[in-house]
């Protein structure tokens, strides 16, 4: 009868780690070290994604100029910008919903260092405030439009000096009066400050919108007003989906963070590994006997690879598991960096996902897998007389 590796009870391998109880604990912590690292990076990145992906609203629209990968750089002048709000696609109840807005970045002093960091000024009206529906005002009340005064996103208020309500800040050759907070969900917008479109304008001396955002009246609509408006030779201008748009913001940051964490997490896992094939080595080379006496009891060398080898990934899941355990914890955090598309400053948390559970683990077995391997082997070849000679 051909014997598998099903034979050697999984209790034998899970015995034998706890043997060398220290041994199996520090390599267990390098590996949870590595799955941490790994995790976290992910998590990063995922909660980068979901902030920048939140701040869209599927059914609206944002048109920019043709060409331009961030609101910064794009310029929508006034007749423009009429030509796009009587377009019939474009839902009009009560009144057309159609938001011209203008986004300027300003420098501003952080509270921790006090150093200037740019931060997005976004001049809309009462419809763009309210195309936005998951902005909710938590502090105080919205601006009123024709005014000086400024609403702060959630974000901002807890990284940026000078921000309570009743305050005065200067940007744009004018003095701002902060008159509320309001709170996007740990979306994009929380790192902005929104004011009245038109007065903003006159601030910075400008003549044109940066983008439009609009709602339509059917969803299906936006491969429409994207063929008119692509057809239209009066608008160089592009459509996308708003959740789409901000989706594609991500993307430069988001390979900048995967590049950086993953080159840290190869490094860390060579040596993980490595510690976990000299765990494995050390453990075959004290139990030559032991698997003499396997072998002489009729266990067959595949069977004797797979204990072995179950103990390296038993070992790793181990670290696995007390890796990704740490970095739930990560998810109280709230990171800030700056936004390379924008070049402003954009907060952003760590998000834990079913995928990135998944992930982890299927990583850590992996680098049981390719520590374990090569002492099981070797463990699978030792011959009968020679091990029980040595014994």
């Amino acid at each position: 009868m051909t014997l598998n590796f099903s034979e050697i009870p999984f209790f034998y391998s899970y015995r034998n780690l706890w043997v060398r109880g220290i041994t199996t604990l520090l390599t267990a912590f390098g590996l949870a070290l590595v799955v941490y690292v790994f995790t976290a990076v992910l998590m990063l990145d995922e909660g980068l994604k979901q902030t920048l992906v939140s701040t869209g609203e599927f059914d609206n629209v944002v048109i920019t100029r043709r060409g331009a990968v961030s609101e910064i750089q794009s310029s929508i002048n006034r007749e423009q910008a009429s030509i796009i709000s009587q377009l019939s696609e474009v839902a009009s109840i009560p009144y057309p919903q159609v938001s011209n807005e203008l986004v300027v970045l300003v420098n501003l002093p952080k509270k921790k260092t006090a150093k200037q960091s740019n931060v997005v000024v976004r001049g809309l009206n009462k419809i763009g405030v309210d195309l936005r529906r998951q902005v909710k005002i938590v502090g105080g009340r919205n601006f009123k439009e024709g005014s000086n005064e400024i609403i702060i996103g959630s974000a901002i208020v807890k990284r940026f000096s000078n921000m309570q309500i009743g305050q005065s800040i200067k940007f744009g050759s004018r003095s701002w009066k902060i008159v509320g907070y309001f709170d996007s969900g740990r979306s994009g917008f929380d790192s902005e400050i929104w004011a009245d479109v038109e007065i903003l304008m006159q601030s910075f001396r400008r003549n044109s919108f940066s983008t439009i955002v609009i709602r339509l009246i059917d969803t299906s609509k936006f491969t429409t007003i994207k063929k008119i408006i692509d057809r239209d030779i009066r608008l160089p201008l592009q459509a996308k989906r708003e959740r789409i748009f901000f989706s594609d913001q991500s993307k430069a940051l988001s390979a900048f963070i995967k590049t950086l964490g993953l080159t840290l997490t190869v490094i860390f896992s060579i040596g993980a590994v490595i510690g976990a094939a000299i765990t494995m080595q050390s453990a075959v080379a004290n139990r030559v006997s032991e698997i003499g006496t396997l072998r002489a009891l009729g266990f067959k060398r595949r069977a004797i690879l797979f204990a072995f080898l179950f103990e390296s990934i038993f070992l790793s899941i181990i670290g696995g598991v007390a890796g990704l355990f740490f970095a739930v914890f990560m998810m109280q955090l709230e990171f800030s960096t700056t936004n390379f598309t924008s070049f402003s400053e954009l907060a952003f948390g760590f998000s834990l996902s079913p995928k990135i559970v998944f992930y982890s683990l299927s990583f850590s077995v992996i680098m049981g897998v390719l520590g374990g391997m090569v002492p099981a082997l070797r463990a699978s070849r030792i011959k009968i007389v020679d091990s029980l000679r040595a014994g």
